[in-house]
């Protein structure tokens, strides 16, 4: 079971309010496990407020960032020097835009190792807006001396202060008692709570500002540190239309197509995007069970609030005017919601599921030994037989694998459709 310390993320110039992390005690816990942690996520997602809230109150820890330009100057210049000042563990902030410093940490590393495996570990804290995964130069450098970690915005558990249900799911699918009352879910609502926290924190007049400048940030800075590209203009106009497209299947030439790139392109720019944490894909759930699903990924927002920005309307305008995009914005939502809770736990895989004659499921989260427990969101307040309709297609596909089919919706109360199917209302994602 998770366990968590008593360390709180406090925010500057913003309130009394504070948040814990649910990641603090795995990234403590990985400290005394291996030499060096690399915690990776959007910008703003609290990584920098984190480690150095660690360093302060659990650990002895030097900190240096690399956005500071005289850093990162002395950095470049010799990294191996630049490491080697600082007699114990260090935190080195915004890592990736010095690579050479990931191999000279490796050198630095296998030293302390011969004298003491054990004095080795705990040495690097190390952070990035860059997800070390889509840089196999630099991450190869740390196989076998690093936890790799990810920080994502505030879950909604992480608003309140409850913690995480995710190791729950493989046992009794969230169900805990019929008759327990749960928050009515309000996509209005949560859209600013589980989100970035110092926009979790902010005025509401001032959020707009935010995301514009944030959104300026990524695409002019941190993309252009990843890989040099051509048409930089075209960026924006991108993500806004990748907005109209949130929660569905991918289909790289009609979007390339509306963006005016040729499809290598935007395939490149795409990923891109993904490297700085704007949007991910979700790959199709699929086994050697024929060839009836589509195997074609869907793509998501990291952040709902910002998603919504680029829509340009607010969540409840949207769900006045009955357009599907709401839908789809609470579907995104929910891939938020499970994505963070993932990050806690290894060997969980998050997919979706889709048959050619139109059965689908929005998320297959797979755990252990191949379980399976398939999530279908519902963005209004009753549920019916007919919503279980994918998640049945689904376990028929998954055979025993299939533990349970849960249809998440904005209602109250936990609502069973069967020993192993049953309505859980979106709030019950915040933990307990």
């Amino acid at each position: 079971m998770l366990t968590f310390l008593t360390v709180d993320v406090r925010f500057p110039n913003m309130s009394d309010k504070s948040f814990k992390r649910w990641l603090t005690p795995i990234l403590y816990d990985c400290l005394k496990a291996a030499p060096a942690v690399f915690v990776n996520g959007p910008r703003q997602a609290g990584k920098s407020t984190l480690v150095k809230q660690l360093a302060t109150q659990l650990i002895n820890a030097s900190y240096i960032s690399l956005d500071d330009l005289n850093a990162r100057a002395a950095a470049e210049n010799d990294p191996l020097a630049f490491l080697r000042q600082f007699d114990g563990p260090v935190i080195v902030d915004e890592v990736q835009l010095v690579p050479s410093l990931f191999r000279s940490i490796k050198l630095l590393i296998d030293e302390m190792r011969q004298e003491s495996r054990k004095a080795a570990n705990g040495r690097f804290i190390l952070t990035g807006s860059a997800n070390i995964m889509a840089l196999p130069e630099l991450s190869d450098a740390l196989v076998g001396r690093a936890r790799i970690l990810t920080l994502l915005p505030l879950g909604m558990g992480e608003y309140v202060n409850r913690q995480p249900v995710i190791e729950r799911l493989f046992e009794n699918g969230l169900s805990l008692s019929s008759n327990q009352i749960y928050e009515e879910f309000l996509l209005e609502n949560w859209i600013y709570k589980a989100t970035f926290p110092e926009v979790a924190l902010m005025p509401t007049k001032e959020r707009e500002g935010w995301y514009q400048y944030y959104i300026t940030t990524i695409l002019q800075r941190d993309v252009r540190q990843l890989a040099e590209i051509d048409k930089i203009s075209a960026l924006p106009h991108l993500l806004k239309v990748l907005a109209l497209r949130m929660a569905s299947l991918i289909n790289d030439s009609s979007t390339a197509r509306d963006v005016g790139l040729n499809a290598m392109t935007y395939r490149r720019y795409r990923t891109l995007l993904q490297g700085v944490f704007l949007v991910t894909t979700l790959p199709p759930w699929f086994r050697n069970i024929g060839k009836t699903l589509l195997k074609s990924p869907k793509l998501f927002f990291y952040d709902t609030g910002l998603l919504s920005h680029l829509l340009d309307i607010a969540p409840q305008k949207l769900k006045e005017s009955q357009s599907p995009l709401y839908g789809h914005l609470v579907e995104n939502f929910v891939a938020t919601e499970l994505m963070k809770q993932m990050t806690l736990l290894s060997k969980l895989t998050l997919y979706h599921y889709r048959t050619k004659d139109g059965r689908e499921v929005d998320f297959v989260l797979e755990g252990p030994m191949g379980k399976l427990v398939g999530f279908e969101v519902k963005a209004r307040s009753s549920v019916t037989a007919d919503d279980f309709a994918g998640l049945k297609s689904l376990k028929e596909a998954a055979g025993d694998d299939f533990k349970h089919g849960i249809v998440l919706y904005t209602g109250k109360t936990v609502l069973a459709f069967g020993t192993d199917m049953v309505a859980v209302p979106i709030t019950a994602l915040m933990g307990e």
